[in-house]
């Protein structure tokens, strides 16, 4: 083939339109090949996706204080936009509203620790005695538990807790309390600039964009914060009713620890479909070795009620359509972020797949969702 001058025949005939196409364009062209290239194609997006998911692992104590971060802020938006329009100046209503979100998560950890510190005596004496009726009803069961199985359970706990595997468990939880305050700090530093400059930050992540693309970022951005706070306020709406409730009800039933375990209770319902179930057990435990059976019962007959009162009532009304998942959906999300990142993952998993979906329900323009999830056909199912 000549490097300069005329091209070659072989040249001329495969620069035509109406040329034949070459044997290995011919073999990638057919269905197999198609199918092939989709392959690769799925093959690179999910490399991409294990990647990000992987670098996001990694750097968990920056991706969740500034997940967080961003969750908190877009709750608190609306306050800091109201402090604005009121002539409040930027900078005095962004701190106004930080220090009040850390005034309340300060005075929630408080109230547990002096309610704790105040009804720890009784819980001891009731977990005593709790345990003398366990140890009565293990004498009395139809197969006999020996003295010397109980001595070896015993020697087995003192065995871990002097061993080195429990010693360098203590040092991994040093290390996790280290992280966690590292985790706070960075997150209270970034809600600050978010609160007071979230929509300068949002512009300035927008510049490669024009036009249409432009356009549609806005609209994707607007949503995920939308979306991102409409569900921590109806949730944080939705938890309250649900620790008033169970809180009064243990409280009634004469349960130590009511209080911490209302907040327990407000904590977890920030966990669908699994934290209030989590919570109902972990107070009828409290009620069963402080009160006995009868009292654990009455508990789990209030944490039911207030369950059904929360499912039917409290969350159509308060929640509206901000989480549009199906279950299977909010359950395998929970999954994913549990195994990612533990209790932390859990709570903020589901938001952010709220936010993901209602970003495609914009994606092509208000209320127009993009185009593979767009419905194309009445979608009926027949039960049979």
């Amino acid at each position: 083939m000549p490097l300069f001058g005329r091209p070659s025949d072989a040249q001329s005939d495969a620069a035509r339109p109406d040329a034949a196409p070459s044997v290995f364009a011919r073999r990638w062209a057919d269905p197999f090949g198609t199918l092939a290239t989709r392959c690769l194609q799925i093959i690179v997006v999910l490399v991409v996706a294990i990647g990000i998911v992987y670098a996001a692992a990694t750097l968990s104590v920056v991706t969740i204080p500034v997940l967080l971060a961003l969750i908190i802020a877009s709750a608190m938006h609306p306050v800091v936009s109201w402090l604005r329009r009121h002539k409040v100046p930027s900078v005095l209503a962004t701190l106004a509203v930080l220090l009040g979100v850390l005034v309340v998560l300060g005075l929630v950890g408080w109230l547990i620790v002096v309610a704790v510190i105040a009804q720890w005596p009784d819980l001891q004496k009731s977990a005593i005695s709790g345990f003398q009726q366990l140890q009565d009803a293990v004498d009395h069961l139809p197969f006999a538990i020996s003295d010397q199985q109980v001595d070896q359970v015993v020697d087995g706990v003192q065995g871990f807790l002097t061993s080195s595997q429990f010693g360098s468990g203590a040092l991994a939880g040093a290390s996790a309390t280290a992280n966690f305050l590292t985790g706070l700090v960075l997150m209270i530093v970034v809600l600050f600039f978010f609160l007071k400059d979230g929509p300068a930050i949002w512009e300035f992540l927008l510049r490669p964009f024009t036009g249409a693309r432009y356009e549609r970022a806005r609209r994707v951005g607007d949503r995920v914060v939308q979306t991102l706070g409409g569900y921590v306020r109806g949730t944080a709406s939705v938890a309250a009713v649900d620790a008033i409730g169970i809180g009064v009800g243990l409280a009634i039933v004469g349960v130590p620890l009511a209080l911490p375990l209302a907040v327990v209770v407000f904590i977890t319902a920030f966990i669908p479909i699994v934290g209030a179930t989590a919570a109902g057990i972990l107070a009828a435990l409290v009620a069963l070795v402080a009160n006995g059976p009868v009292a654990a019962l009455v508990v789990v007959g209030i944490v039911v009620l207030v369950n059904q009162l929360e499912g039917n009532l409290l969350q159509p009304v308060l929640m509206g359509k901000t989480l549009k998942l199906h279950g299977l959906v909010i359950l395998i999300g929970l999954t994913a972020g549990t195994v990612l990142a533990g209790i932390t993952g859990a709570i903020i998993s589901v938001p952010l797949l709220a936010a993901a979906w209602g970003a495609v329900q914009v994606w092509d323009g208000p209320g127009q969702p993009a185009l593979p999830w767009r419905q194309k056909r009445p979608e009926t199912v027949e039960r049979r």
